[in-house]
């Protein structure tokens, strides 16, 4: 019992790679229904696992790690998803879809370069766009989502920029890190902190 009060957090983020074989069988069957009640059930563990392990003190270099790696196995899989069930809104997006995986694996390059360890920061901006990709997803059952799938695309080539900007300016830094300006603002407080001691 002691076990699941301490890890809660991190066993709903599990969640998220355990029931990922079951969404690819509903995908495989073409069980649209089933496929789409359990994605957001599924996905919907990504808002809970921060919410529960901040709110109960839960918050781990273990959590953080695994949260990253459920995120990746989540997110690469529902882009083959929307790839199976929905080519049309894809296709056209081929292009920024491509130039979007070269600054993905390009903010893990830099990351690793200077952290000495790949690293996927949870910026505000990548986890806002974590949320147009899951709404994205849902809304795609109910209409056309060729333009919001672009420009989703091009947020998120945004937020990985700041990514590798934090990196570059910043060296490794703590995964939540909100922004680029956080970062900047709190370097010029400590900065005027210092001119005021000497």
């Amino acid at each position: 019992m002691k076990f699941f009060k301490k890890h809660t957090a991190n066993l709903i983020t599990m969640t998220r790679v355990i029931f990922l074989p079951l969404l690819y069988y509903f995908v495989d069957q073409d069980m649209r229904g089933a496929f789409l009640m359990t994605f957001i059930l599924v996905g919907s563990t990504d808002f809970f696992d921060g919410l529960v392990a901040r709110k109960f003190h839960m918050i781990s270099k273990l959590g953080k790690f695994l949260d990253t790696v459920a995120d990746i196995l989540f997110y690469f899989s529902t882009a083959y998803f929307f790839y199976e069930f929905f080519p049309q809104y894809l296709i056209p997006n081929q292009t920024l879809f491509i130039i979007f995986f070269v600054f993905y694996f390009g903010s893990f390059i830099v990351s690793t370069i200077i952290a000495k360890r790949p690293i996927m920061l949870h910026t505000s901006l990548l986890r806002l766009n974590a949320v147009f990709v899951f709404s994205l997803v849902i809304l795609s059952f109910l209409m056309p989502t060729t333009y919001i799938l672009s420009a989703i695309l091009i947020l998120f080539m945004i937020g990985l920029t700041e990514s590798i900007l934090i990196f570059i300016f910043f060296g490794p830094v703590d995964q939540d890190t909100k922004s680029f300006f956080t970062l900047l603002k709190r370097y010029f407080e400590e900065f005027r902190f210092e001119i005021r001691i000497d």
